[in-house]
């Protein structure tokens, strides 16, 4: 990211900042995934701009930030266009989801690091048994949907635009 462009570290301030009193599911700092989620797409190879997109993924979708103010934001718009694909509507189905993700340059890989980090057997085991089941079930369904279920580890995949 160049130019007039917001930066990492000014990225990861406003999401750090949006998402300050927002927990997850297991009552732990919400930043946390967030800061996971940016790290896989580091090591899976991605730009500074899907690193971006990471620090933001969840933003609109949890009323964090508007989508005025991603509107407005000084980031590209394939930043922009990022977590707009990763961002759950209400009401929405899998498939039309999925299939958004699929379409937009550089979204896969966000969403690879998400549910890589959601999927965290650690981060699951604190969670009781019936949430565990309903998301397990979830993030597989999301994966097969996304073609992730490959037998390539996340750690060795590489964004193939970004070998």
């Amino acid at each position: 990211m160049t130019g007039n462009h917001l930066n990492l570290t000014q990225v990861e301030a406003f999401a750090r900042q949006a998402h300050a009193t927002q927990t997850d599911k297991a009552g732990r700092p919400y930043t946390e995934h967030l800061a996971a989620v940016a790290e896989g797409v580091r090591v899976r190879g991605g730009s500074d701009g899907q690193i971006a997109a990471a620090w933001l993924h969840d933003a609109i979708e949890d009323d964090a930030l508007s989508a005025r103010w991603l509107a407005d934001a000084a980031l590209p718009q394939e930043v922009k266009d990022m977590v707009l694909a990763v961002t759950k509507r209400p009401g929405e189905e899998l498939s039309g989801y999925t299939a958004r993700i699929l379409a937009t340059p550089g979204a896969l890989l966000i969403k690879e690091a998400d549910l890589a980090h959601n999927a965290d057997p650690a981060r699951l085991a604190v969670l009781d048994e019936p949430t565990r089941t309903r998301l397990t079930a979830k993030y597989a369904q999301v994966r097969a949907l996304l073609g992730l279920d490959g037998g390539e580890s996340p750690e060795d995949r590489k964004d193939s635009a970004n070998p």
